[in-house]
């Protein structure tokens, strides 16, 4: 195998399959990338067996040759020092060779490493997926998706079925549940897909996380193909595979009520730095609680109170307050997550009762919500 390539483009996708690559992993061949040369382009492979992302490098792309192929072939190189080479390499070109017993030569201006390789046919292959039933779904709207639920997933093992969000899709609408079970996010979404196309299926947490780094910020569509045990991404010249976690997700709608006693309507961004700075003191603490009274005239007391550090009190003035009194207290690190996935400026918050869960939402927007349990204080 031999081959030129532009730097850029390969440290750019050399760092996309790194996101699948973990040292933790049982089979040692995964702690390396698959590169494969061939007439059209080069590709490289990450994968730690639930995540494998593939990345193309085309040949050419809109008139400028980016490789230069002179040999086909394929080699996996230990992912962490070929991801370090390829950083600091001097030129803007660079040249792979591999030589007899998998010896690879990197060479880039006067600057020339020797990597002992792996057998890429010893590398294990990337799941087969037909692809009969798929829908699109633009990059941008996945990427907000993502950000808006999977911080809610639980991060204990002990339930593995949270640690994933929930992706229901029916009736050309997509719908995504998070729930650690103290807290719930859920977004939800028109998407290109078939009124016969449904699904209801778990994906990890972390590889929605993972997938939402690497996809770019724009309204290029999407494609993405479910089977039973995998899902797939594809976006222009990257393929992004996740295996599905078993099992069924709990029946959440019964958790979000229907009908609220007290309504707030505030500012976002005041009740945010509100709840950071009452938080301040309350973090030394393990709860890290926050306790909301709502007062005569739509004052919003926010307090927080840490025995041997301290107290706080902070006022903030909202839109409007409905309903009856209210005196709750929760965890100021899942308000604050909560209040940075909603968009807009203003939200509203429904409350039934101090011990029962309490709804965010932005205002005027049916589409997103983040619930929260309380917390009992004495």
């Amino acid at each position: 195998m031999k081959f030129i390539i532009q730097r850029d483009r390969l440290v750019q996708s050399v760092q996309d399959v790194m996101r699948a690559i973990t040292s933790r992993t049982t089979i040692p061949i995964l702690t390396g990338i698959k590169m494969t040369a061939a007439e059209e382009g080069v590709t490289l492979t990450g994968s730690d067996s639930d995540i494998s992302i593939e990345s193309f490098i085309p040949k050419e792309e809109s008139g400028n040759e980016i490789v230069e192929i002179k040999q086909p072939g394929s080699i996996v190189l230990q992912a962490k020092f070929f991801s370090e080479i390829v950083k600091k390499l001097p030129t803007d070109f660079v040249e792979i060779e591999v030589l007899n017993h998998l010896q690879t030569v990197i060479r880039s201006g006067k600057s020339e490493f020797n990597l002992i390789g792996l057998d890429a046919e010893e590398y294990p292959h990337l799941p087969q997926i037909e692809e009969n039933n798929k829908f699109q779904i633009a990059a941008d709207l996945l990427k907000a998706m993502v950000r808006q639920t999977h911080f809610a997933v639980s991060t204990s093992e002990t339930r593995p079925i949270l640690t994933g969000v929930n992706w229901n899709i029916e009736n050309g609408e997509l719908n995504c549940i998070a729930t650690d079970s103290h807290r719930l996010a859920l977004r939800k979404a028109k998407i290109e897909a078939g009124s016969d196309v449904s699904y209801n299926i778990v994906i990890p947490g972390k590889s929605l996380n993972e997938l939402s780094k690497i996809i770019d910020d724009t309204n290029d569509l999407i494609d993405i193909v479910i089977t039973e045990n995998q899902i797939l991404f594809k976006a222009k010249h990257l393929l992004f595979f996740s295996r599905l976690l078993e099992g069924n997700y709990p029946d959440t709608s019964r958790l979000i009520p229907n009908e609220s006693k007290t309504d707030i309507t505030v500012n976002t961004k005041d009740f945010l730095q509100a709840i950071d700075r009452a938080s301040l003191l309350a973090r030394e603490g393990r709860n890290n609680v926050v306790k909301l009274a709502t007062h005569e005239g739509g004052v919003i007391e926010i307090s927080s109170n840490t025995p041997e550090i301290g107290k706080v009190i902070e006022e903030v003035q909202s839109e409007t307050v409905t309903g009856e009194e209210l005196k709750i207290s929760f965890s100021a690190k899942y308000m604050m997550d909560a209040l940075k996935a909603l968009e807009g400026t203003d939200i509203n918050i429904s409350f039934t009762g101090a011990m029962r869960p309490f709804v965010i939402r932005p205002l005027n927007d049916e589409t997103i919500l983040q619930l929260i349990l309380p917390v009992r204080t004495y």
